[in-house]
């Protein structure tokens, strides 16, 4: 059975429809780096008896980051504040969820001191406070010890180097703090009073030790960060507490009871990924591009660390072999650009221009760090062409097919890349995620890889959040079941590649552009 996707309004009736009533209601917070989302699942019965899911969102809101000074921030408070406003929709409109759970984006946390208050708004990670630090702290200990010991990919924004930016500078706030609650955990402590450090969120801090389950206390002396800040990470589907009498008489809401699910926004997605029992491959598609495989245990040998693959902590005792590509963040700026200059050109607009533009007229490395974080995206790929020797893209329908077949040449460099580490061959690529409603994207991804892509669904955050809750509360058997409910309630869109031998040839080209940091 396909479950429906609804858009706010009340849910069906289990009597009125003919249907049995939910066995059981989750509700889900994911908060992406651009907008947050809260929606509703009901575990069903359906019409042949087998259990899907139904999935109805409530609340949706935009995530700005704000700039003061030198500094960029979240605002973690008004992103609280709509976390509230779910629950309290939830409710108005019929739903009764037994749990909640939140996911976020990685690496960015927030410090409490002795009396539990925040200090100060948390740093986005975008911040230019950590600029030059993985330079710094690889002379220190080592590049190939350093990737021994935490396993990941080297960004700049990794915890580890907001935290050394802070010591560093003797940060006042950091001195203070007693506890570090990264963000998903943040907002669960303000519901619930409860402090805990989720297991999938630590391991994207470049501080936790893998293979020894545990903190990196050498490192963090090292690089002077208290240890005393940690807290010892709990594994995902931990039952977190519920919500405080003040939250519940403030929102006129029962006590339920918060789940910390696979916290990190990427390991809810993967747990929704509607794969089979065997490897796979897969793509959490949004402003960041994920791509990766399931993994029982971290790879961190030295090819690894020179693909620059990130070992990532999962649901389920797994791990997640994977990398970080820049991803659909260097379409949204463009827009956000051409919107300043008085554009009013929408997402499906921008697809149609792209689809009618010349194709493989010019190619960027979307992973090279002009792309990071410039004052003009756009004069950064015009720039990158430029002295690339290609043509320069002149219109945005130009700049849009630019970026969206370099993405998907990435795809294919990255995914032959996760094969030689782990000796698997992958029939095709699972994407998930909201940038698969961006079918162009999907499309041309099939075409580089050569392979079917099976795009669905994408919501996945937010549905694997849901997934665990179940599991955490005995609704959902594990991991593997959770992935057929999950496949039996989402339609998945098969897209099959096209034009071989043009991709091909252009896939030469891209890899031409980049060979020096391939």
């Amino acid at each position: 059975m396909t479950a429906d996707f609804e858009k706010a309004g009340l849910p069906e009736d289990g009597a009125a429809s003919g249907r049995p009533g939910p066995k059981a209601t989750a509700l889900a917070f994911d908060l992406g780096a651009g907008s947050g989302r809260a929606l509703v699942g009901t575990l069903e019965a359906g019409e042949d008896g087998a259990e899907a899911l139904r999935v109805t969102e409530i609340h949706r809101f935009p995530n700005e980051a704000i700039r003061i000074g030198e500094h960029l921030y979240w605002d973690i408070l008004r992103l609280f504040q709509e976390i509230k406003t779910g629950i309290r929709l939830a409710f108005r409109d019929g739903f009764r969820p037994e749990t909640l759970g939140i996911d976020t984006w990685g690496v960015d946390f927030g410090l409490l001191d002795a009396n539990g208050e925040l200090l100060g708004n948390p740093y986005h990670y975008r911040d230019p406070q950590t600029q030059g630090l993985i330079e710094e702290a690889v002379s220190l200990i080592g590049k190939e010890e350093l990737f021994r010991q935490g396993g990941l990919q080297f960004m700049p924004f990794n915890t580890v180097y907001q935290l050394y930016a802070m010591s560093k500078a003797r940060s006042p706030k950091l001195e203070a703090a007693e506890t570090l609650l990264l963000t998903p955990d943040l907002l669960l402590y303000w519901l619930t009073g409860v402090r805990i450090c989720e297991f999938t969120m630590a391991t994207t801090t470049q501080l936790f030790l893998p293979r020894e389950q545990r903190w990196n206390v050498e490192l963090m002396r090292r690089l002077g960060i208290p240890e005393r800040i940690f807290l010892a990470p709990v594994p995902p589907g931990t039952r977190a507490g519920r919500l405080t009498p003040a939250v519940s008489e403030e929102l006129g809401v029962p006590a339920i009871e918060a789940i910390a699910v696979g916290t990190h926004d990427t390991e809810s997605a993967v747990a929704a990924v509607p794969a089979g029992d065997g490897p796979f491959a897969y793509i959490v598609c949004g402003t960041w591009s994920l791509l990766g495989t399931e993994l029982a245990e971290p790879l961190l040998s030295a090819r690894t660390m020179e693909l620059e693959f990130s070992n990532e902590g999962g649901a389920g005792g797994t791990y997640q072999l994977l990398k970080n590509i820049m991803g659909l963040w260097i379409l949204q700026e463009c827009k956000r650009e051409w919107e300043e200059e008085g554009s009013r050109t929408t997402y499906p607009e921008l697809v149609e221009a792209a689809r009618n533009a010349e194709p493989f007229r010019s190619l960027i490395d979307p992973d090279d760090a002009v792309f990071y974080a410039p004052p003009d995206m756009n004069e950064a790929v015009r720039d990158f062409c430029r002295t690339t020797g290609q043509p320069v893209p002149r219109t945005p329908g130009e700049t849009a097919r630019c970026i969206l077949e370099s993405l998907a040449m990435r795809y294919r460099q990255v995914l032959e890349q996760a094969e030689s580490l782990t000796g698997e061959s992958y029939a095709g690529l699972h994407m998930v995620g909201g940038g698969i409603q961006n079918e162009l994207l999907c499309q041309f991804a099939a075409d580089a890889l050569g392979r079917p892509v099976w795009a669905g669904p994408v919501e996945a955050s937010a549905i694997g959040n849901m997934l665990l809750q179940f599991i955490a509360t005995g609704k959902c058997a594990n991991l593997r079941e959770a992935r057929r409910l999950s496949a039996r309630s989402f339609p998945v869109r098969v897209y099959d590649p096209q034009r071989a031998e043009q991709w091909n040839a252009a896939y030469e080209r891209y890899t031409a552009l980049q060979a020096p940091r391939a």
